[in-house]
C-alpha cells in the first residue's frame, strides 16, 4: 500500500511538474498554449481542460493548514493553464481564515469546520444581498505521528489518546498502552503530546472525535481552540510535524500528507482490525456522513464513532468558504474559476496521490451545481 501510495504520489508530482513546464513554454511563445488576450483576460492553455474563462488578478484566500499541501498542488496546475490569475493561500488556520473572509479581506476560505451561526451572520456584511456558504472540497485523515525509536506498528484507542492529550497517561509504558501493544517493547521514556497553538478545525475535528466516542475520559466542550492542559503547542500541521519529527517521545495530531515521513498510529475502533490514516479509509468513513446545510451550504455531520471495517474514523473535510451571492465583481472570474477546477474530476483525482480524499460522488456534483451559480 505504501509503494503504491508513493508511485501515485510521484505520478501526480510529475504531472503537475509537466503542466508547470508547459506553461513556462507558453509564456515565452505566442505560438503555444496560455497567456493573456490583447484585452489583458486570460486565456486556457490548449493541453488543458482547466476552463479560466474572464479569470484574471489576483486571488487572496487563507484557512487550513490542512488542505495546504493540496491547495498547493491545484494551485500549481491552475496558474500553468490560467497565466493570468496569481492566487495566494496563505494557510494561517481554519479561525484565521473565517476571520479574515468575514472581515472581506480574502476572496474565499478555507475551514476544516463548517461555520457557526454568528459567522454566517458576521458574512452577510461582505456577501452583498447573499451569505457564506460551505462548499467540501477536500477530505483527509487526521494522523496520530509519533516519534518512538524502535516501536513500529503503535495501536491505541479513543481512551487512551484522551489520557495522553490530557497529560493522565505520561510514559510511553503505562499499562493501558501496553495492554493495546502485547508484542511491542514500550520505554518508559516521558510523552510529549503536541496540539496546535492557533484556532483550528484539525484540533475541532480530532476533539470532536474523543468526545463523540469517550466523553468520560474528555470532558472539555470541544472547539477551535485547544482546551487540555499542558503538552507543548506549534502552529500548523507543519508545526505539529516538524515538532514531533524532533522530540523523541512526541506525539501529535495533523493532515495525513504532513506525516509521511513519521510514525502513525493505528486505531483501535472495535473494528476487525485497527485502522490506520489513509486516503481509502478516510473516504469510506466521509461517505458516511450527512449533509446538514441547507440550500448551498453542505456542511456535514462525520461519523467519528464508527466501527465499519477499513474506515478510519478520525478524519476532517475542509469546506471552501464563500459567498452564494455578494462575491466582489474583481474576483468573482477568478475565484468560480478556481473552485470549479478544485471540485472538477480532474481537480478531486489528484487527491489521493497526495494523501489527501476525494470528496464523495453524490456530494461534490451537487457542489459543483453550486459553484456554477455563485454571483
Amino acid at each position: 500500500m505504501k509503494l503504491q501510495r508513493m508511485n501515485r504520489r510521484a505520478l501526480t508530482l510529475g504531472a503537475l511538474a509537466v503542466s508547470g513546464a508547459l506553461a513556462l513554454t507558453a509564456c515565452g511563445s505566442d505560438d503555444t498554449g496560455g497567456g493573456t488576450d490583447a484585452t489583458g483576460s486570460a486565456t486556457t492553455n490548449a493541453n488543458s481542460t482547466i476552463k479560466c474563462d474572464d479569470a484574471k488578478g489576483q486571488l487572496l484566500a487563507d484557512g487550513s493548514s490542512a488542505q495546504k499541501n493540496a491547495i498547493d498542488a491545484w494551485v500549481k496546475a491552475f496558474t500553468a493553464a490560467c497565466s493570468g490569475v496569481q492566487i495566494n493561500y496563505k494557510g494561517g488556520g481554519s479561525g484565521a481564515g473565517v476571520t479574515a473572509f468575514t472581515q472581506g479581506t480574502v476572496a474565499f476560505a478555507g475551514s476544516d469546520s463548517a461555520l457557526k451561526p454568528d459567522e454566517v451572520t458576521a458574512s452577510k456584511s461582505v456577501c452583498t444581498g447573499g451569505t457564506a456558504i460551505d462548499l467540501p472540497a477536500v477530505g483527509g485523515a487526521i494522523a496520530l505521528a509519533y516519534n518512538l525509536p524502535g516501536v513500529d506498528n503503535l495501536v491505541l484507542d479513543a481512551p487512551t489518546l484522551a489520557k495522553i492529550f490530557d497529560s493522565k497517561i505520561k510514559t510511553w509504558d503505562d499499562a493501558a498502552i501496553k495492554a493495546l501493544n502485547p508484542g511491542a517493547t514500550l520505554p518508559s521514556t516521558k510523552i510529549q503530546p503536541f496540539h496546535r497553538s492557533e484556532d483550528s478545525g484539525t484540533t475541532d475535528n480530532l476533539t470532536k472525535y474523543l468526545i463523540a466516542t469517550t466523553p468520560e475520559n474528555w470532558k472539555y466542550e470541544g472547539g477551535k481552540a485547544w482546551q487540555a492542559e499542558g503538552g507543548q503547542a506549534a502552529s500548523g500541521s507543519a508545526g505539529i510535524a516538524a515538532g514531533v519529527k524532533q522530540t523523541e517521545g512526541a506525539i501529535g495530531y495533523m493532515e495525513q500528507s504532513y506525516a509521511k515521513d513519521l510514525s502513525t498510529v493505528a486505531i483501535d475502533t472495535g473494528a476487525s482490525a485497527p485502522v490506520k490514516p489513509s486516503s481509502d479509509g478516510a473516504t469510506k468513513a466521509i461517505a458516511a456522513a450527512q449533509v446538514v446545510g441547507t440550500g448551498n451550504d453542505y456542511s456535514l455531520k462525520l461519523d467519528y464513532k464508527t466501527k465499519a471495517d477499513g474506515a478510519y474514523p478520525i478524519t476532517l473535510v475542509t469546506y471552501e468558504i464563500v459567498c452564494d451571492k455578494g462575491n466582489k465583481a474583481d474576483t468573482l472570474p477568478a475565484t468560480k474559476a478556481f473552485l470549479r477546477y478544485i471540485t472538477s474530476e480532474d481537480g478531486q483525482g489528484i487527491l489521493s496521490g497526495i494523501d489527501y480524499a476525494p470528496i464523495p460522488a453524490d456530494i461534490i456534483a451537487k457542489v459543483r451545481t453550486t459553484v456554477e451559480s455563485l454571483a
